[in-house]
């Protein structure tokens, strides 16, 4: 089976949408519309993929730049067969030729690499749908045999009330379809260049017409709207909630999680309400996530649990930890084995040790932070001198007294013990106690001030 050339059409204005965005660079799941469709396009390792673009300038071409795509304008934008012959140039004629939709955005893997599997010739894309408005409509002769496409403005009473209609979706030989595409007119009534007009072409020189239906509805329809953008939403994220329920993971509620990117979980694992996973998320066993957590790009290890409220971005926890509520794990944070990252405290590009706490109101932010270590409440690593970053390190089974400011850089040695309350600017030793304050000073005679009562002006 040769390799695919692949047309990606994106130059809606999307009036509906209004917005200055392109409409294909609205994000559905986490990401733009487009981007959904060029995954599809990469996963079927096509040879050429070309996005033809339109509105919002370079807009597309700039958000897209990390896809081996060509992007290739469309201007004027005369309608959708007009549409593929700006693309044609940049097509292989020993390829087939597969037409994908940047504003159909949940298209599946499985449904294109069957109408590649449906035979030579042209191959369509259908769905039979209760209410077919607004579709072309999919005319068949005797034998079931496709005779062509009609669309909704053009078709008769009778033509309106067939079901089965047109995705859009097609697979076409190249060569064949670069005649058909020459041959296109455009006396309709919107005077555009439709692609499918080519289908009668195909059928009046004998050429093979297949038809292969969309296991879905949603993976076919096509967005216009914000509204239509959010019950499209809402439609994947239940189909998201359906496969994590039939793998085994407990949802409080499947109507109330997001993932916007892919979540895979272990056994036994338990997702509270409102969670929202982004990028690539693993859950191991029996790992427990709090409601309205937000976990993005990390993996959690086995038997860790997530209070409500907990933000991890961009960090590694291990197994059998605790953390939250209302924690915080930035970019770059490894949380070993057994460790406790407890209410309120942020952790930034730091690795904390097996078993070691901090369970209140603490900032730990380029640090090293060894194995057994207890972090006070309100203790903060100053890593940062308004110019410079510098780095913290706290060796196995140190003791850091509350409300403790470690100025790095520097270490704090194994064993040592920082008493409450202490600046630390210079290196803690191994196993001794280490404290910074000023002398307690009593003052006999001072008085809290008291508020003056305000005069009434009578005058």
């Amino acid at each position: 089976m040769s390799p695919l050339n692949i047309v990606i059409l994106a130059a809606g204005k999307g009036t509906r949408m209004y917005s200055n965005k392109p409409k294909v660079l609205h994000a559905l799941a986490g990401k733009p519309m487009v981007q959904h469709v060029l995954d599809c396009a990469q996963a079927l390792q096509a040879r050429n993929i070309c996005v033809v673009y339109g509105h919002g300038g370079e807009a597309v071409p700039q958000a897209m730049a990390a896809y081996p795509a060509k992007f290739v304008v469309q201007e004027p934008q005369l309608g959708t067969g007009h549409a593929v012959q700006q693309a044609m140039p940049h097509l292989d004629d020993g390829s087939p030729t597969m037409v994908l939709y940047g504003d159909v955005p949940l298209i599946q893997l499985k449904t294109l690499q069957h109408m590649r599997e449906a035979g030579d010739g042209l191959v369509l894309l259908t769905v039979n749908l209760t209410h077919p408005t607004g579709y072309g409509r999919i005319v068949r002769g005797a034998g079931g045999r496709v005779l062509s496409i009609v669309e909704e403005k053009d078709a008769t009473p009778e033509q309106r009330e067939i079901q089965e209609v047109n995705t859009g979706i097609l697979l076409a030989p190249t060569q064949m379809l670069r005649s058909w595409l020459a041959k296109l007119r455009n006396n309709n009534s919107q005077s555009e260049y439709y692609l499918t007009d080519i289908v009668a072409m195909a059928v009046e020189l004998g050429v093979a017409v297949h038809t292969v239906q969309a296991a879905h509805a949603w993976e076919v329809e096509g967005i216009n709207s914000k509204q239509q953008l959010a019950v499209l939403e809402r439609t994947w994220q239940l189909v998201e909630a359906q496969r994590l329920l039939a793998s085994g993971v407990t949802l409080a509620d499947p109507a109330r999680i997001d993932v916007r990117g892919t979540l895979t979980c272990g056994r036994d694992v338990e997702i509270d309400v409102g969670c929202i996973f982004e990028g690539a998320v693993s859950l191991a066993d029996d790992v427990r996530v709090g409601a309205y957590s937000i976990i993005r790009n990390a993996s959690i290890a086995q038997g860790t649990q997530i209070a409500a409220y907990s933000h991890i971005d961009s960090s590694s926890v291990g197994a059998n930890c605790h953390i939250g509520p209302y924690a915080r794990l930035r970019p770059g944070s490894q949380i070993h084995d057994g460790a406790h990252i407890g209410n309120f405290v942020e952790i930034k590009n730091s690795a904390i040790g097996q078993g070691s706490k901090a369970n209140h109101l603490s900032y730990i932010g380029d640090a090293t932070v060894g194995s057994r270590v207890n972090i006070g409440a309100g203790t903060i690593t100053c890593n940062y001198d308004g110019a410079n970053k510098f780095r913290t390190v706290i060796e196995d089974d140190a003791f850091i007294g509350s409300d403790t400011q470690l100025v790095a850089p520097v270490r704090v040695g194994k064993g040592a013990t920082i008493g409450a309350g202490s600046t630390i600017t210079q290196n803690a030793p191994d196993g001794v106690l280490t404290l910074s304050r000023s002398k307690q000073v009593t003052v006999i005679g001072w008085r809290r001030p008291v508020k003056l009562k305000q005069v009434k002006d009578e005058t």
